[in-house]
């Protein structure tokens, strides 16, 4: 068939220029992506000493501005991620990068300027807008890689997308010290020390309501940059071919942006694909869930559980590691948040990045459910390590045992030299390609929601009452506790439902039956019971 000429081609197809340029491209969108989700810790210690004085940002509040992003991203992932099944994977790809460019600034632009006006209903309405296109843009990246990439290297390509994430979290860190740094340094030592007609609190300086506007609209520039490159990316070959059943525009496509080797193909009518009646089902259909429904269960259930982990270990990370033992209020509003910004780039750079890259180098070595399977096993190890004597040791050396930090570090580590990127990786190469983007979207959404329930459940539960500024001892070790169940609950669902992707075309993995266990699935492909 000569739909099946065109993408053994890709398949077999050498590494060249055109799969670092999608890298770069698609993975732009992730680095924004990490920018505007990560960059808001700092900014929340921020807006709290701007807006709201003497008073902290009550619970409800803080956990409404983290979750709102979050909710706007998991929408975001299934409708964007339909529709790049719908009508392309290139026409919605630029769209969501436009969401992106325009809520960023208008998060910026966020209207008025006092506690008791709009200003945080204005930021959490373009924080929702952004999460539309942030989801969108998850969904889109992976799949357009995993259909670009050669079967031999597919997951070091989609995890070197997805490990500009790392790139972005640091890149807010670093964007956040900077200008708070620099707004300092202009406003001038005395200005920082003003205080309201009682003497009773210190009073942030006019100008620092500028800089938390200028950290979020910088994140805008990155994903404006490439939105032209964006632009000029064909639509994918598996999408053309299998999809339009357009197998003549699907190789002049290709043959237009990389060097492949195909063999020549008539422009017959011919030619067309003819769908086989095994591939005629419909999305969500009874044929769907018996050949499908296990996979879509294992990748979503899985991003659940490590977002669960992974965005209440970030969420933590803000919360814990507070160096100063002065309030928060009597320190400058520019050094709260350039402490927050700076412990997050030190988590970055020694931990989140190297995980990331470990992957990379990994993911075609040793496979995608042992990686997945390593890291939940790991962190559910730190996790306990970490909270099991958390309450009478590590609570009470925090500040200065380096050995906590490194266990903190070794959390993000094996979660991104684990599931936060394998559950990127496996559902965009799991389905059929008429499915495959809203397949990913689900699990993505999946996974966001898992976020918010971290987030917004594990912020409630570690605190006494709505206004503490300090987490209670006690409840972080439970939390501790709980989250080394989830990554066993994580490592359990890998084991029995997750099959193993590596070294197989994409339309081999849509052809084998769900469920395998790993073990099954890696060595002679045995159909696990139902």
């Amino acid at each position: 068939m000569p739909a099946l000429r065109v993408l053994s081609s890709l398949d077999a197809a050498r590494i060249q220029w055109y799969h670092f340029k999608a890298i770069i491209v698609a993975g732009m969108g992730l680095f924004t992506d990490a920018y505007d989700l990560f960059c808001i810790a700092p900014i929340m210690k921020m807006i709290s000493q701007i807006y709201y004085h003497k008073d902290s940002i009550g619970t409800a509040l803080l956990s409404t501005s983290y979750a709102i992003a979050l909710l706007g991203t998991a929408l975001g992932q299934i409708i964007f991620g339909y529709l790049g099944d719908r009508v392309g994977r290139r026409k919605v790809y630029g769209l969501c990068l436009l969401i992106m460019v325009f809520s960023s600034f208008g998060c910026g632009f966020s209207v008025c300027t006092t506690r008791r006006s709009c200003v945080m209903v204005s930021l959490g309405f373009f924080r929702f807008v952004l999460g539309l296109g942030i989801g969108g843009d998850y969904p889109l990246s992976a799949t357009i890689m995993s259909e670009f990439a050669n079967k031999r290297t597919r997951g070091a390509f989609i995890a070197a997308v997805f490990s500009m994430q790392g790139l972005g979290i640091l890149m807010s860190s670093a964007v956040t010290m900077v200008v708070c740094v620099a707004f300092k340094n202009v406003a001038g030592e005395g200005s920082l020390e003003k205080t309201n007609a009682a003497g009773s609190e210190t009073l942030a300086p006019p100008e620092s309501d500028i800089a938390w506007r200028l950290i979020l609209m910088i994140g805008a520039i990155p994903a404006a940059l490439t939105f032209y490159w964006r632009m000029l990316m064909p639509e994918t070959a598996r999408y053309t071919a299998l999809v339009e059943n357009n197998v003549v525009q699907a190789a002049k496509d290709m043959q237009r942006v990389m060097s492949v080797s195909m063999t020549q193909i008539d422009e017959d009518s011919s030619l067309e694909v003819q769908q086989s009646p095994r591939s005629s089902y419909k999305l969500f259909s009874r044929r769907f869930f018996s050949l499908h429904g296990c996979d879509l269960f294992a990748a979503s259930a899985n991003w659940f559980l490590v977002d669960v982990v992974f965005y209440t270990s970030n969420l933590l990370l803000s919360q814990i590691f507070n160096f100063s033992n002065e309030s928060i209020h009597s320190t400058s509003v520019y050094d709260s948040a350039f402490e927050v910004a700076k412990v997050a780039a030190i988590v970055a750079a020694c931990s989140t990045i190297p995980g990331y890259w470990f992957t990379v180098y990994f993911i075609d070595r040793i496979g995608r459910v042992k990686i997945q399977m390593m890291g939940f096993f790991l962190m559910a190890v730190v996790y306990l390590v970490a909270g099991i004597p958390y309450s009478w040791y590590w609570s009470k050396h925090e500040k200065t045992n380096k050995g906590f930090m490194v266990l903190y570090g070794l959390i993000f580590f094996f979660s991104n030299f684990g599931p936060n990127t394998t559950t990127f990786i496996i559902p965009a190469e799991l389905f059929p390609a008429r499915f495959r983007s809203t397949c990913h979207g689900i699990s993505g959404a999946a996974g966001k929601f898992g976020a918010i329930v971290g987030t917004v459940g594990f912020l409630w539960a570690t605190k006494h009452h709505e206004d503490d500024v300090f987490l209670d001892v006690k409840r972080v070790r439970i939390a501790f506790l709980i989250l080394g169940g989830v990554c066993i609950a994580g490592m359990i669902v890998t084991y029995f439902f997750t099959r193993e992707t590596m070294g197989r075309s994409l339309e081999e993995n849509e052809d084998e039956i769900g469920c395998t266990t790993s073990a099954e699935s890696s060595s002679a492909n045995v159909l696990f019971p139902r």
